[in-house]
Parts: structure tokens; sequence; C-alpha cells
């Protein structure tokens, strides 16, 4: 019966071949029961530490430190908790990281980056949610990842309220190919679980 709306010969016979009615705008609040996964991620050029360079600070996970390079960026340049930030915003279907905390505000200047992560997980707990696991990938040359992985899992832990075993941090390499590969970037994959 083509025409009149059905699939023939798929198993559907009888269904109509019309979108489901929408569940509610991605700004409702009411909770969430289905766990839901999103995906951040953070790219930030590295340049050397003021006074020679433009580079900032070097922190990663919450935690500062010591590089002769640092990133380049309108907050501290955090680039694993900025990908958190989005990974969570994205499994609420919420707005980014960029759009929430502009990098043309200039209250935003130096910025701690905890800030724009305390701010996505007030949003996922009004959702009813909670993080069920971490899982992120750091890419860069130096500094190396894995003498603070242990540490940044813990800084996480807090400030996600979570059990630190429920955060992953794995640290790669570019292989030498690219800016980051060459040491002039770091880039971040965050992937966030998040269960009722």
């Amino acid at each position: 019966m083509a025409g009149r709306g059905r699939i023939e010969g798929s198993g559907h016979e009888g269904r109509r071949d019309r979108p489901p009615a929408r569940q509610g705008s991605a700004r409702d609040l009411r909770p969430v029961t289905r766990a839901r996964i999103g995906h951040g991620y953070d790219l930030h050029r590295l340049e050397p530490v003021a006074p020679q360079g433009a580079g900032r600070p070097f922190v990663l996970g919450g935690l500062r430190i010591e590089h002769d390079r640092g990133p380049v960026g309108h907050s501290d340049g955090d680039a694993l908790l900025h990908a958190v930030t989005d990974a969570i915003l994205g499994a609420l279907a919420e707005p980014d990281i960029g759009q929430l905390f502009c990098d043309r505000d200039p209250q935003w200047d130096g910025a701690d980056s905890a800030v724009f992560l305390a701010e996505a997980v007030r949003r996922m707990q009004a959702r009813g949610l909670r993080l069920g696991n971490l899982d992120a990938t750091v890419i860069c040359e130096r500094p190396k990842i894995g003498p603070v992985k242990d540490a940044m899992r813990a800084r996480l832990a807090e400030l996600l309220h979570a059990d630190v075993s429920a955060i992953n941090i794995k640290g790669k390499t570019h292989e030498k190919v690219d800016a980051v590969g060459e040491g002039r970037a770091i880039e971040v994959h965050a992937v966030a679980l998040l269960v009722p």
C-alpha cells in the first residue's frame, strides 16, 4: 500500500512512518530517568610562560604543573576541565562552555576553570543526575601525565562529587605529528556517563 504512510515488507506494517511526538525541549528541567552520555573536546595552543611568552601557568585537571610552556586562553586554559565541562553539558543537551562562559566577557579572563565545571555539575544535579563515570584522554608530548594522573583523578572526583574509581585519565602522545606532537598544543577528549 505505497503512499499511505506504511512501510511494506519491513515488518512494520500497520505502523505509521511519522516522527514520534516531541517529549519536551532541551531546556526541560524535569528529572531524567535514563543514563545520558556526553563527549567533550578542547585544544589549547601552548606558548612559553610569561614573561617570555603569552602562555599562562600550566594548569591541567585543576592542578598547577611546572612546565616551561602554558596554555594560551581566556580563562586559566585548563583543557581537561574544559573538556569534562563540555562532556557533562553535552549529555544534558545544554549550551556548551563557550556559550555559557564567553571568551569575550572580561569577567572570565584568567578564571579558574573549576567555576565552569561547578556550573555543569549544578545543572547535572538539577536534572536529578550524577556522574556514573568519566573517561578522559589527554594528548600532549610534555609534560608527562603519568606522574600527576592520580592527583588529577582525585581532584576531578572532588569537583564532580564522585568516587575516584569513577574517574579515568589516559595520557597519550601525538608521535611528534602536528602542533600537538611538536609540543605546541594540548588536546583533550572526555566522555561522561550521567546516571539517575
